[in-house]
């Protein structure tokens, strides 16, 4: 029997914190606008966050959370939505934006402005109080997709997540454990963690990640299971260390038996492509906006 979402939500140590908007400055561009937030936890510093979204005023449409990357880049947090990042194509914010999305993005924990921290301290920190840094990572999107859902320019009934790498782990893990995510679209980090751990590929992911007992109990394949029947994209590069090809199936054939269960297997799409290692490439691109578009329009 797969695990439940509360399980999981335990197992992670999952709270949301609510957040409050402090400023927001306006950019306008040629055909997108950008706004640069702030946003304060209770009790806890502000966080940097970057929206994009159309060009003029719009009723209420569709809407995207973008979780960012890690690639050890402690400097880049949130800015990689405007300012892009190696693995990615471009800057997604404002592809997004054009594409006729409202798209936010918010500094994770030891990224970004809040790259004082080290990884390796938050976690020690989380985990010796009996919390973990990933748990607070999802509370904090939960969190972001709350204040995104009440915007007088989004439907909260439209509302998608996607990223790369980290941002890809964070988007299926969200969308397993919080049903407003209306659809899941993620890059390069999908593979079953037993085996990454067989092979040594494990040690390759931050220690953000770490989250005692979690396969003693599940398997990423089950956990990316929980967000069916919703619409979801896995797209991997079977050159990328961080996703070997039978990690990759392995996950799959879990992944596919939820969807299989509750007769929602055209909702699941894996895109795997020969080549390519740890980086978004046109087809994974043009995969993405497609599924979007079919999806959230």
């Amino acid at each position: 029997m797969a695990i439940s979402v509360e399980r999981l939500r335990s197992l992670l140590r999952v709270t949301e914190p609510s957040v409050e908007l402090v400023t927001s400055i306006v950019e306008e561009h040629d055909d997108y606008v950008v706004e640069r937030l702030r946003f304060r936890l209770p009790g806890g510093p502000e966080i940097r966050g970057f929206l994009t979204r159309p060009a003029g005023n719009r009723p209420p449409g569709p809407a995207i959370l973008y979780a960012h990357a890690h690639g050890a880049r402690y400097d880049i947090g949130a800015s990689e939505l405007i300012d892009g990042r190696p693995a990615l194509l471009n800057a997604p914010g404002p592809t997004l934006a054009r594409e006729g999305y409202v798209t936010l993005c918010i500094d994770m924990p030891t990224f970004g402005e809040r790259a004082n921290e080290t990884e390796s301290a938050a976690t020690k920190a989380a985990l010796w109080h009996g919390q973990t840094l990933f748990g607070q990572m999802l509370g904090e999107q939960a969190a972001a997709l709350t204040w995104l859902a009440t915007r007088n320019d989004v439907d909260p009934r439209r509302i998608g997540m996607t990223g790369i790498s980290m941002g890809a782990t964070l988007t299926y893990f969200l969308a397993a454990i919080d049903k407003r995510i209306a659809a899941a679209a993620h890059l390069c980090c999908y593979a079953d963690f037993g085996t990454l751990i067989e092979t040594g590929a494990h040690d390759l992911h931050g220690h953000y990640l770490t989250i005692p007992g979690l396969l003693t109990e599940t398997s990423t394949g089950e956990i990316a299971g929980l967000i069916a029947p919703r619409p979801q994209l896995i797209c991997v590069g079977l050159d990328d260390p961080l996703t070997p090809p039978r990690a990759i199936q392995r996950a799959f054939v879990h992944t596919h038996s939820a969807y299989e269960a509750v007769d929602a297997t055209n909702a699941v799409t894996l895109l795997e492509e020969a080549g390519v290692e740890h980086r978004e490439t046109p087809p994974m691109r043009r995969a993405v906006l497609g599924f979007l578009a079919r999806h959230l329009s």
